[in-house]
């Protein structure tokens, strides 16, 4: 551990979360879709390990595929300009498949509320979203979320996928990064000094 960080969720924590919202997910897909496959799309990069943790947890049965997409939120200080930007799509397209958005953590629901606009307009078959983090603080969007694995404090949190400038993203917990004067992120930065929102 780092001398400024205070672990939030451990190790064992994350997993216990995963493993559950593996098998609420699993149980909903199977009580509506019967055997259809499962397409888990993860946003890049900070739910990269949540999203390979939440296709090991699923059934087998659900044959669940992965994909990714990335996008980026700029702003101003530490306030989003609201503009999402999109990096990197699906490399498969959606269309007719059972689809699960995958996130490392909803704070304003912009990102959120980008992607299921985003993806709806494809014609999936249907379309959830799995969050591991719940930040409501300070929501500026009513977005749907229909799987939250944890509450996020309202604090800037790195680790399991999330980071501040590249760093401590490969953490295997959760963690507040405290307020330094060398850090200046505000609350909201990631990413290679740029603002990142959720």
């Amino acid at each position: 551990m780092t001398d400024d960080l205070a672990v939030v969720f451990s190790e064992t924590a994350i997993a216990a979360a995963v493993r559950s919202l593996a098998g609420a997910l699993a149980h909903d897909h199977v009580r509506d879709h019967a055997d259809a496959p499962v397409v888990l799309v993860g946003v890049l990069k900070g739910a990269l390990f949540f999203t390979a943790d939440l296709a090991r947890a699923l059934p087998p049965a659900l044959d669940a595929r992965i994909d990714f997409l990335a996008v980026s939120s700029y702003g101003d200080g530490d306030r989003s300009s609201g503009e999402v930007r999109l990096l990197k799509d699906t490399s498969e397209s959606i269309e007719g498949r059972h689809v699960v958005i995958v996130e490392d953590i909803v704070d304003n629901g912009l990102t959120l509320a980008y992607l299921q606009g985003l993806l709806a307009s494809r014609r999936p078959a249907s379309l959830r979203s799995c969050v591991l983090l719940n930040k409501p603080y300070r929501r500026k969007i009513d977005v749907t979320v229909d799987y939250v694995g944890l509450e996020a404090p309202d604090a800037f949190v790195v680790g399991y996928g999330l980071d501040y400038q590249e760093r401590y993203r490969t953490l295997p917990y959760l963690g507040r990064l405290a307020p330094r004067a060398d850090h200046g992120y505000g609350n909201r930065l990631s990413g290679a000094g740029a603002p990142r929102f959720e």
